[in-house]
């Protein structure tokens, strides 16, 4: 597992990926009304992401999102928000289905140590000129 903090252990079920990827956001607002935004993230993992909003959303509520890219649909749910003095929400969100390759990339497994390369001998840089 990854270090944060020193008090803090990176308990995420995938590594996060800071990569923007151009959504399109449908949803029901509170008073039942359907809307559809776009929206862009500003990271991913295998189990959702976090992406700017200007759509008001609460915790739990379903959204269906269609990667531009791809467009590939996936069903998530809203697990947190903060709105920014621009009135532009932050919106972190987990998929609803398991095994959905909806970023089209791999993700490391759980508990996953980052590969490290052993540092080069002097002999061995001068061997690669």
């Amino acid at each position: 597992m990854a270090v944060l903090h020193f008090r803090r252990i990176e308990r995420r079920r995938t590594a996060r990926v800071a990569l923007c990827v151009d959504l399109v956001v449908k949803g029901e607002s509170g008073e039942g009304e359907r809307f559809e935004t776009a929206a862009r993230t500003s990271s991913v993992s295998g189990h959702g992401g976090m992406m700017m909003l200007k759509a008001v959303v609460v915790l739990g509520q379903m959204l269906v999102l269609t990667n531009s890219n791809s467009g590939q649909n996936v069903e998530c749910r809203v697990v947190s928000t903060k709105t920014t003095k621009d009135g532009i929400t932050t919106v972190a969100f987990e998929f609803t289905t398991d095994r959905v390759n909806f970023w089209k990339m791999s993700f490391p497994a759980s508990g996953a140590k980052p590969l490290r390369r052993a540092p080069r001998t002097a002999l061995e840089s001068v061997a690669a000129r």
